[in-house]
């Protein structure tokens, strides 16, 4: 058994979409995983799973949730090697941005076409900075992401793919929950 972490996209923010984590766990389980943690409201899953294909655990999660909750929340699940990965390869590594809380990953869903991939490249967003990969855009936001407009919703539009962002704080403490 493998160990993922799901990350649904927009749930218990302002109180849209509100999913207790406690009938989340159990939902999960419900579906066949196994351990199933929650880290913070914001919609962060560790869990095993016997599966191998994160596209079919996205399917079964949402699923679970549009059958459970009633509502269409955009899942995404990673593997914790992919985590680390994305980690590891995180270009804004400079230490008082990681302590100020500046750098953002904002996670895909698929891989989005490199023609758009190149258009985006070539815009400009005063305060920021990012790096486009495969798995996600690194941002680093000198003003904070709340005042960012290199957002999250934003992204998506440009880039045509489904993502969800997570801070370098959350990041390493779902890998550090998941290992």
């Amino acid at each position: 058994m493998k160990t993922f972490i799901a990350l649904l996209r927009g749930i218990n923010v302002g109180g849209q979409k509100k999913m207790p984590m406690v009938e989340v766990r159990k939902m999960m389980t419900n579906i066949g995983f196994k351990d199933v943690r929650t880290y913070i409201q914001s919609g962060n899953i560790i869990f095993g799973s016997e599966l191998n294909s994160t596209k079919e655990m996205e399917g079964l999660i949402h699923t679970a949730i549009k059958n459970t909750f009633g509502f269409d929340v955009p899942v995404l699940v990673k593997s914790t090697a992919e985590i680390r990965d994305i980690l590891a390869n995180n270009p804004y590594n400079n230490t008082d941005d990681l302590a100020q809380n500046r750098v953002y990953f904002v996670l895909f869903q698929d891989t989005p076409d490199p023609k758009l991939v190149r258009i985006f490249e070539g815009t400009e967003y005063p305060n920021e900075r990012f790096t486009v990969s495969e798995d996600c855009v690194y941002l680093c936001c000198e003003n904070g992401y709340g005042k960012a407009k290199l957002s999250n919703n934003l992204i998506e539009r440009k880039l045509k793919v489904k993502a969800t962002a997570r801070n370098y704080r959350t990041m390493n403490k779902l890998l550090e929950l998941a290992s």
